[in-house]
């Protein structure tokens, strides 16, 4: 198996996996490389991937440079699945004030930098968005997630994939943070993944929450105890391409 999935990884670890043919919100996010827009495009990486990446290439992301009332008005008629038009300006505005505020790898790494926990990590950055921004909806509170705890049913796949980009350096992820260890990285978990791991009988666990993730990431540590999540984008594909590689 960690043949397989070391085979998998280098051959998906090229430029060539993010194109408008086979397409992933990270195409969009390394246009910019930098860790708000890149946060953006993540936390928006839900559902069918061409109409992320459509949505995401309609987004002026230069707006976040720009006052609140400018954000609204341009943002008018701009709408993506739960988000309507106002949930969307919000949380331009909430990223925004975080960027006045301080760096996201700072903010991240204020809660991860005791005991080396992204768990914590994250409840540090989702605590400062809920801070910085009280706005309420059904649609922004699906965007921006609640503290994980252990006992979360979320996997908070969109955050540990933006993770991924952030920590990681290679010829997909991107690599901008310099205080978080790579080892210490979840595995961003979603459906495709979760249904492969469950047949390459990489993860036991049934129930799609965050003790999966941990389970999962756990497992592939025994691959690569320094890297596991290398395998997220060849466990992501395969799924998504329904790829037969037993």
């Amino acid at each position: 198996m960690k043949y397989l999935l070391e085979k998998e990884s280098k051959k998906r670890d090229t430029l060539t996996e993010l194109t408008y043919d086979s397409p992933d919100p990270l195409l969009v996010a390394k246009r910019y490389d930098d860790e708000y827009i890149s946060l953006i495009c993540a936390l928006f990486a839900y559902g069918n991937a061409k109409q992320i990446v459509k949505f995401l290439d309609r987004l002026d992301f230069s707006l976040l440079n720009e006052d609140e009332n400018s954000i609204k008005s341009s943002l008018k008629g701009c709408y993506y699945r739960f988000q309507n038009e106002e949930d969307v300006a919000q949380f331009f505005i909430s990223i925004k004030r975080l960027k006045e505020i301080d760096s996201l790898e700072n903010i991240f790494y204020e809660g991860y930098k005791k005991d080396h926990s992204v768990i914590e990590g994250l409840n540090s950055l989702i605590k400062k968005i809920l801070e910085v921004n009280p706005f309420s909806s059904y649609g922004y509170n699906f965007l921006v997630g609640t503290p994980p705890t252990i006992k979360s049913k979320s996997t908070y796949k969109r955050y540990n994939m933006y993770l991924r980009w952030m920590v990681r350096k290679d010829n997909l992820d991107m690599g901008l943070w310099k205080k978080v260890d790579k080892k210490d990285l979840l595995m961003p978990l979603d459906t495709h993944t979760f249904k492969v791991s469950l047949k390459l009988g990489l993860l036991k666990r049934k129930t799609y929450d965050l003790k999966a993730v941990l389970e999962l990431t756990n497992k592939l540590k025994e691959y690569d105890e320094n890297d596991p999540v290398k395998y997220d984008f060849a466990l992501y594909r395969i799924g998504q391409e329904k790829l037969n590689i037993i």
